[in-house]
């Protein structure tokens, strides 16, 4: 019996012992359906041989091996492992969930579209030796033979059989989907690129830099203000591994950066074939694409966080593109960090890998001053001028629906200049809530810990939360009175007072809910380019990535909101957006301004975003958290728990408080605290923090503490590992 270890998509921290006759270490890596409970479920073989973890009687048989189909790369493979050890996240949910859809399916069953052909395999068999009964069999193969690729469905009506056919010739790897194989290489061509723009003496710097170090792992922090040229030093490093014959690998936080990149990217490279991967691309295109990258034929991958884990087997460089930004950290399932495993698979395939960011985390940036990682510096802009920014004290101020007279002077003379300006709040919807203010009551959402959002426009309140919607209230359920107020000021708010101040201005509101169409961000974006508005009013989808070159003027309306918070990341949080934002001002050769509405212009954060000196920021952020302990000088691991009970989620989270608290190791146990939404959609949170100051001690204590929880009663308390959280 040849013992093969599978592993599946179940809530289960273990690979599966099968068996399969004739099984070798070749088939590591390939992709399986398996007996599983009552019916049978795909998986990937990951070991081949060893001791069953079970009886032997009870080792059930493979059902169907695709053999014909390429095996997951090895590199893929350690890299996954490792996610699911350091993120402690069962092994076969990191396996499937990083896979295309379609190959999660339990069975490959062709589409009528979908195009089949014979393999090198059938071709050099002898089909004399196929069973006198194979009818089927014998009619579908003639059938390639003689006339071509052939649709399933075409196929199909060959024989009233052909299904049965298809499907074993297909496990046999005798025919194959003609655009799903990848055809095999020794080697890839070089790319050529076109010219790109004269490089500024830090620019050349930079890429002279990096470029030396392509023979190996470095990491690399490209620390460059907003408007520098980072994607253009990106671009020369490209350029200079695909002429080397390899692949190239960006990461982006965001799917609205993609597009601009793409057109970029393919005009400097029109020889390489280019492909994105992110939640927006359809599943079967994805299954293309992936395919394409997985055979080396695609040279250049752009994509979000998932796109980490694709095989790529000519890897030459990792580029992480806004490197600082919580988008690359997974907030649900296996909530991994694409910055951190994109550095580690950098490192495990010998290639550099490049950070770049105007504002990188302080994780980041602590690293590189403790001399882990390399830092190259673009220190001025590319085109033009970084543009003023100033803090306007809003305190005492008479505010016109939260815009200040100096900004919406500032504003008008934009317009009559025919320039471009952003006004910046990061709250969606009319007003944070709508309130009586004869009695205090505020909309409450029925199924959370927060009140309803007013938007206005549809006449509706909403939770931003769990979705939860409902009637705007005519009078105060409490105290009767008709006279409710709007509270606080949204993008739908903001952007009506801009109308009607400018009524003749071409406006455009952009944010979560005025994208929700598919390629409406791209619609916007073209109107944008194509000098068709005047004013924008948006949210942090307009914070970074975006070149907006006839925009001279943004607004920030309200940034006050975040320095009101318990984390010890807020500060960083809102420095980096306000210099994110910031950036998006003057990119061309008109200057630019930055005005920032705050009743408190004289605090740290906002001196250090006038001055836009990130580095000294950064200094006195670093210093404050290795005073009280905190990442980047301690690792942290979070977990939350919810129930349908307050006292089920405390009673839980004590019991493994006091767990943890048992087991000796040099980590603390904090006690459980809710967090400052305690429910959401009828279910009540809490959360539990353990902190050391070595990573390696931490993950000692989350592997002994787990194997305990596991075992507690947890049957009313759904909970998760959080481990490096980004949001306490």
């Amino acid at each position: 019996m040849n013992l093969v270890r599978v592993a599946l998509d179940v809530p289960l921290p273990t690979l599966f012992d099968y068996r399969l006759d004739g099984a070798t270490r070749d088939l590591i890596g390939a992709r399986v359906l398996v007996p599983f409970g009552r019916g049978q479920r795909p998986g990937i073989v990951l070991e081949v041989g060893g001791e069953p973890q079970v009886a032997l009687s009870r080792i059930k048989p493979i059902a169907q091996a695709w053999t014909h189909e390429p095996r997951l790369a090895a590199d893929v493979i350690a890299l996954m492992r490792f996610a699911s050890h350091y993120y402690h996240h069962p092994i076969g949910q990191v396996v499937m969930g990083a896979l295309p859809q379609p190959l999660r399916r339990g069975r490959l069953a062709p589409s009528d579209e979908r195009r089949l052909a014979l393999t090198a395999e059938a071709l050099r068999a002898d089909w004399s030796e196929l069973p006198s009964r194979a009818i089927a069999k014998r009619r579908v193969l003639e059938h390639l033979r003689m006339q071509g690729p052939a649709s399933a469905s075409a196929l199909r009506a060959l024989v009233s059989t052909a299904p049965r056919a298809l499907k074993d010739l297909l496990s046999q790897g005798w025919i194959r989907p003609e655009n799903e194989v990848p055809a095999k290489f020794e080697t890839c061509a070089p790319v050529e690129a076109t010219n790109g723009p004269a490089l500024t003496a830090d620019q050349r710097h930079a890429v002279d830099a990096i470029g030396r170090s392509l023979a190996g792992f470095t990491s690399w922090l490209l620390l460059g203000v907003t408007g520098s040229g980072k994607t253009e030093v990106y671009l020369r490093t490209m350029e200079r591994v695909l002429a080397a014959g390899r692949q190239v690998l960006l990461l982006v936080p965001e799917i609205n950066l993609t597009p601009q990149l793409e057109a970029r990217i393919s005009a400097r490279f029109p020889g390489a074939e280019l492909v994105s991967l992110h939640s927006e691309v359809a599943q079967a295109e994805r299954l293309r694409r992936w395919r394409a990258v997985e055979a080396g034929r695609a040279r250049i991958l752009v994509g979000t966080r998932l796109a980490v884990f694709t095989p790529m087997p000519k890897l030459g460089l990792v580029i992480v593109d806004e490197e600082h930004d919580a988008s690359l950290k997974q907030q649900d399932g296996l909530r991994y960090s694409a910055r951190d495993l994109a550095v580690l698979r950098a490192k495990q395939r010998h290639v550099p890998i490049v950070l770049g960011s105007a504002t990188p985390s302080l994780e980041t940036y602590a690293k590189a001053q403790a001399a882990r990682y390399r830092m190259a510096r673009l220190p001025f802009r590319a085109q033009s001028q970084l543009p003023t920014i100033r803090c306007l004290d809003t305190r005492g101020q008479r505010l016109r629906e939260g815009l200040s007279q100096t900004l919406i002077d500032a504003l008008g003379k934009r317009l009559e200049a025919r320039e471009q300006s952003l006004v910046f709040i990061n709250r969606r919807g009319y007003a944070p809530a709508l309130m009586c203010f004869t009695c205090g009551w505020s909309a409450p959402c029925t199924r959370c810990s927060a009140r309803l959002v007013l938007h206005l426009k549809d006449r509706r309140l909403r939770c931003h939360y769990c979705g939860h919607e409902e009637p705007v209230a005519l009078i105060c359920p409490n105290c009767g009175n008709q006279d409710l107020t709007p509270a606080g000021h949204g993008t739908q708010r903001v952007e009506q007072a801009v109308a009607e101040l400018f009524p003749r201005a071409r406006l455009l509101r952009i944010d979560r809910d005025s994208t929700q169409r598919r390629h409406a961000f791209e619609q916007m974006r073209n109107r944008v380019d194509g000098n068709d508005l005047d004013i924008l009013v948006g949210t942090q989808m307009l914070a970074k990535g975006h070149d907006f070159p006839r925009l001279t003027l943004v607004g920030i309306i309200n940034p006050d909101s975040m320095l009101y918070s318990t984390d010890f990341r807020a500060a960083e949080r809102l420095f980096t957006q306000l210099m994110q934002v910031a950036g998006r001002a003057g990119r061309r050769d008109t200057p630019g301004e930055v005005l920032i509405q705050t009743d408190f212009p004289r605090h740290p954060v906002y001196q250090a975003v006038c001055r836009q000196d990130y580095v000294a920021f950064a200094q006195t952020a670093l210093a404050e958290r290795r005073e009280a302990g905190f990442p980047p000088y301690a690792h942290q691991a979070l977990l939350r728990a919810e129930a349908g009970t307050r006292e089920a989620v405390d009673r839980f989270l004590e019991h493994c408080a006091a767990i943890g608290k048992r087991l000796e190791f040099r980590v603390q146990v904090y006690d459980p605290v809710p967090p400052a939404v305690a429910r959401v959609a009828g279910r009540e949170r809490g959360h539990l923090l353990v902190q050391s100051p070595s990573r390696e001690a931490l993950q000692r204590f989350l592997d002994a503490w787990l194997s305990r929880l596991v075992r507690a009663d947890s049957s009313r308390v759904r909970w998760v590992l959080d481990v490096d959280p980004l949001d306490l």
